[in-house]
């Protein structure tokens, strides 16, 4: 059996899951919470299999009890339960140590495979709330990769092209041997380079020559 703790300010909605959830076979509720703080109190006392959290609570909200409960009971698993799919509740339920986030508006199998997912050790994103950090990462993506042919386009073609060789990993006397120059005009422009795009090492240009396609 699943242990788990619901942890929801609305008394109808932790029925109606407790309801769902002893339809699946293999979960028991073994707290309920009305608030954040109580949560964390239970979560302790009765260490579940897994602990479902709403986020906007009394008290304590969802996000921060999360916080709480990774820390002070790491054996039990956290998911966020909401109507709340924003992407900054997203991403603060998931650096907090949270390994699910699942919607209230979700089919019943939806939620159940979720909880099942989380107290197997996996974690489990709500298919719509995947679709959000998806395209949240995507847009993210292609911001740095703006930004950094913007950087690039400063430079001159030569510069250009000894940057998409430092990005490629490339050493100075390989990039000499590479374009036919003598290795101290290759350092040279390595330390143009460097200076335009405002980078303290290889390592930093090599990043900025690959998001700018140019490796």
């Amino acid at each position: 059996m699943i242990r788990v703790l619901l942890a929801d300010d609305e008394a109808m909605v932790r029925a109606g899951v407790s309801a769902i959830l002893a339809a699946g076979g293999d979960f028991e509720v073994v707290a309920e919470a009305a608030d954040g703080r109580e949560a964390v109190s239970l979560a302790q006392a009765h260490r579940p299999d897994v602990a479902l959290l709403d986020i906007r609570m009394p008290r304590l909200d969802g996000l921060a009890a999360a916080e709480e409960m990774v820390r002070a009971v790491p054996d039990t698993a956290v998911a966020m339960l909401t109507t709340f799919s924003e992407d900054a509740y997203v991403a603060r339920a998931l650096a907090g140590g949270a390994t699910g986030f699942l919607l209230k508006s979700a089919d019943p199998h939806e939620l159940m495979a979720g909880v099942r997912a989380v107290a197997d050790g996996a974690a489990f994103l709500s298919p719509k709330v995947a679709r959000h950090v998806i395209d949240g990462l995507g847009a993210q993506r292609l911001g740095r990769e703006a930004a950094a042919r913007a950087r690039v386009a400063t430079l001159t073609p030569r510069e250009r092209e000894v940057l998409g060789l430092v990005g490629a990993g490339l050493s100075n006397p390989e990039i000499a041997r590479r374009l036919h120059l003598v290795e101290g005009t290759v350092k040279a422009y390595v330390s143009a380079v460097l200076d335009r795009l405002e980078v303290r090492n290889r390592v930093q240009a090599a990043i900025v020559a690959y998001e700018a396609g140019l490796v």
